[in-house]
């Protein structure tokens, strides 16, 4: 089932464990059971932000947030309470180029595999729908 939600920055937030300042994510394009599309704007003041740059820790964040944001929006969608989820693991993370200051990036998360509360996901993240970033993250949700 595809649904096309666009959730804009304030409800993104309070789908996510992270607050501010350590958002990394501040939309969703779409979503389905097995996919989603998030955004961030990067503002000058985004605390990963040096120099006029997205450092890598950034976009890593961005990555593993946009993976909790579809976590998220499931367990909203069944109006139950989120559990908190931890990166297990990064796997060939690949960055191509750092994104700046008022650039606009989307990631595109795919559901590899779920079982038991760890989901291995593959990231693709655009800039100008150039990729500047992939890699897959295994998620674990707390108990």
């Amino acid at each position: 089932m595809e649904t096309m939600a666009l959730l804009e920055k304030e409800m993104v937030e309070n789908l996510l464990p992270q607050k501010f300042p350590f958002v990394m994510v501040d939309a969703m394009h779409s979503y389905s059971e097995t996919s989603l599309v998030s955004g961030l704007e990067i503002k000058h003041d985004n605390i990963l932000v040096s120099n006029d740059v997205f450092l890598e820790a950034g976009l890593i964040e961005h990555m593993a947030q946009s993976v909790a944001l579809h976590t998220g929006y499931q367990y909203f969608l069944r109006n139950e309470i989120a559990p908190t989820g931890y990166i297990g693991s990064i796997k060939e993370i690949e960055i191509k180029e750092l994104p700046k200051t008022n650039d606009n990036i989307q990631s595109e998360v795919t559901i590899l595999q779920e079982f038991a509360g760890i989901t291995l996901v593959d990231i693709v993240t655009t800039l100008n729908n150039e990729e500047i970033a992939r890699g897959q993250m295994k998620t674990v949700l707390a108990k």
